[in-house]
């Protein structure tokens, strides 16, 4: 279907309604549409009003919660069922939700309902969110029932040039329409005068703002004698939290935080996966477990990398960075997204020490064009000591924090290599972007605004 075509039905639609919003397009249409309405525009034909509003759709739980119910409420058909009898939620997520409310109460391993026709709290706001109150939508978020995303609205109104307009559709390029002929007699086509000389630039292709910024980024690092690391998107728990001596019932591991995928991944070669058992078992005192190692990831950080590449170095003296994406289970708003982009660095060195590696990030940050740099300590799962990286931005007259740094635990480079110390830092991209670009929404990055990208980039 070609845009003349989308352009007239467009305009035959708005001849019998007052306006139409993208959010009532059918899926495979919309493209084809929106599209049309942005070339009508330009010719007066439309007016596009565009609204940013919020939305709470229903995570996997949270349907199913709907389509079943509340664990807790489940349970008040079970008076006198045996614990064993329950299911994992119900037993996890019901039984404390149900004890609060007091609905329940536990004698001698079996349920007792107190208050068997009690309607849930919660069953309207998740039926419901949009209507929800404003206590009961952000308790249901911390549940993890929903999530808080933010939806586009374009609304397209005709103008009285556009009702008057008439589109045919003839196949291929050059089609003559309404609009553009003036009159038309027998073996005669008259057509309206157009003024060519004062055409809008052309808009080229150009690097898009992100994209200029990492390749400045490579080329401190590379210029700083670093080479560069790549690894997988999809990565075992064992490269993403394992090997990273993260134990493996860590709570950054929780479903809350971590995109889990279907099926296991493999574990590299035996001998190493004994060194890190060993390392967990010695020093975090549990038993280790291979199926969890299995399980599969989004990486939730760019470590990973890291470890795979120190599991590969003979001996130290190498000096590594990567930039790629990551992924964390999170609420899109103005200052967080489900994927985003981490520069992650290593030193693997015999000889290095704390003092080299707050020299390396000053440099790093005064190549990026920060003259203040300081550190804060803080703390990691994998590094120790540890410190936070905050510059001073000086059109804002304050102090922003941009990454953590430390040396990795001995308990982690050991086994991966027998090396230590190890130098290591992760770092944000975006925000550092953020802040030269004058953006109060990371999300500016991704939208695709045209004007924004047509902007020259300060990097």
């Amino acid at each position: 279907m070609g845009v003349e075509a989308y352009k007239a039905e467009l305009l035959s639609i708005l001849k019998e309604k007052p306006s139409f919003s993208s959010l009532d397009m059918a899926t495979e249409k919309k493209d084809g549409l929106m599209s049309a309405a942005f070339y009508l525009e330009k010719e007066g034909l439309v007016k596009i009003e565009k609204k940013e509003h919020t939305a709470h759709p229903l995570t996997k739980e949270g349907k199913e919660f709907l389509e079943h119910g509340f664990p807790e409420s489940q349970l008040l058909e079970k008076d006198g069922a045996e614990l064993s009898e329950l299911t994992e939620k119900q037993k996890k997520i019901g039984i404390m939700w149900a004890k609060r409310y007091g609905w329940i109460a536990i004698k001698d391993g079996r349920i007792h309902v107190l208050k068997s026709k009690e309607v849930h709290p919660l069953k309207e706001a998740l039926k419901a969110p949009s209507k929800a109150k404003k206590e009961h939508l952000e308790f249901i978020k911390k549940r993890g029932l929903i999530k808080e995303t933010s939806e586009i609205e374009y609304k397209i109104f005709i103008t009285e040039k556009g009702k008057h307009t008439e589109f045919e559709e003839k196949g291929g390029i050059g089609n003559l329409t309404h609009s553009i002929i003036v009159s038309k007699q027998p073996g005669e086509l008259r057509f309206r005068r157009y003024n060519i000389t004062k055409a809008e630039p052309a808009r080229i292709g150009k690097i898009h703002h992100l994209s200029a910024f990492i390749y400045k980024v490579k080329r401190v690092f590379e210029d700083l004698g670093f080479e560069e690391m790549e690894g997988n998107l999809v990565e075992s728990t064992f490269w993403n939290f394992d090997a990273l001596f993260q134990p493996q019932d860590h709570p950054a591991r929780e479903l809350a935080d971590t995109f889990y995928l279907e099926g296991e991944s493999e574990l590299p070669e035996e001998k190493l996966v004994e060194r890190v058992k060993k390392s967990h078992e010695k020093y975090w005192g549990y038993e280790w477990s291979e199926k969890e190692a299995k399980r599969t990831v989004l990486r939730t950080h760019t470590t990973p990398v890291s470890g795979r590449y120190l599991s590969k170095i003979k001996k130290g003296g190498k000096k590594y960075f990567s930039i790629g994406s990551v992924f964390r289970n999170e609420a899109t708003d103005f200052k967080h997204l489900a994927e985003f982009r981490q520069v992650e660095g290593i030193i693997a060195w015999e000889g290095a020490n704390f003092r080299h590696l707050l020299g390396i990030l000053k440099e790093f940050y005064k190549r990026l064009g920060f003259e203040k740099i300081r550190f804060r300590p803080s703390y990691f799962p994998y590094t120790e000591p540890s410190l936070e990286i905050e510059v001073f931005f000086e059109e804002r007259n304050e102090w922003i924090e941009l990454g953590g740094a430390g040396i990795f635990r001995p308990e982690m480079t050991k086994p991966l290599c027998d090396i230590y110390p190890v130098l290591a830092w992760g770092l944000s991209l975006e925000r550092p972007l953020m802040l030269f670009e004058d953006l109060k929404d990371i999300r500016t990055f991704y939208k695709n605004d045209l004007d924004w990208l047509n902007k020259p980039g300060v990097i």
